[in-house]
């Protein structure tokens, strides 16, 4: 418990900023679309890195010198598109943002797109690999520190995901989901500014 306690609270307050993963899901469980498949990707996807961390894959970027810029570059034109999409969306509104309708996108769909925010994401793996990892190293247990940052991992976003359900009043009005689509959009623009300005 030494080890496995640091480990979730530390993976907790990573993953507790809002970012391109947790807006998606905020989204697909407002939406009750294909909740659990994206909240257990994400989850999953996350074990992974985690455990690539923790298992000390964190010296990737230096063996490697081109890894970086390429997760770097490609990230931010992903999250560039995707702040499009949804900057669309806000712009558009209407009905096909009505949170009880019926789904608008497919299951692959939804599960290609949380997977290219998870894996195009850089700031992914410097929270769960090379930070995560580098920090597990500092206590007697880190398998068990892993083991606690992925817990926090998989309460966190399917807190997330079916937690969204509460504010499903809320964004019966399009109004509602125009400023969250704009908000979205917003952030993800920041977070690729950010990126290619690091």
């Amino acid at each position: 418990m030494a080890s496995f306690v640091p480990g979730f609270l530390l993976s907790l307050s990573l993953i507790l900023a809002i970012g391109a993963q947790n807006a998606f899901v905020l989204r697909q469980g407002l939406r009750r679309s294909h909740v659990l498949p994206v909240v257990l990707t994400c989850a999953a996807c996350d074990a992974v890195l985690i455990i690539a961390g923790v298992a000390g894959f964190g010296a990737l970027a230096e063996a490697v010198p081109w890894f970086e810029p390429l997760m770097r570059y490609g990230g931010a034109a992903f999250l560039m598109w995707y702040g499009w999409t949804n900057a669309r969306s806000a712009w558009r509104g209407g009905t096909a943002l009505d949170a009880g309708g019926d789904d608008t996108q497919s299951l692959r769909a939804a599960i290609l797109t949380v997977l290219a925010l998870t894996w195009l994401n850089p700031h992914v793996y410097l929270d769960t690999v090379v930070l995560i990892g580098s920090i597990s190293a500092q206590y007697p247990d880190r398998f068990a520190f892993g083991a606690g940052a992925t817990l926090a991992s998989f309460v966190f976003f399917v807190s997330l995901g079916y937690g969204a359900r509460v504010l499903a009043p809320l964004f019966a009005n399009p109004r509602a989901w125009q400023v969250l689509d704009g908000i979205i959009a917003l952030t993800m623009w920041g977070i690729a500014l950010k990126l290619l300005y690091l």
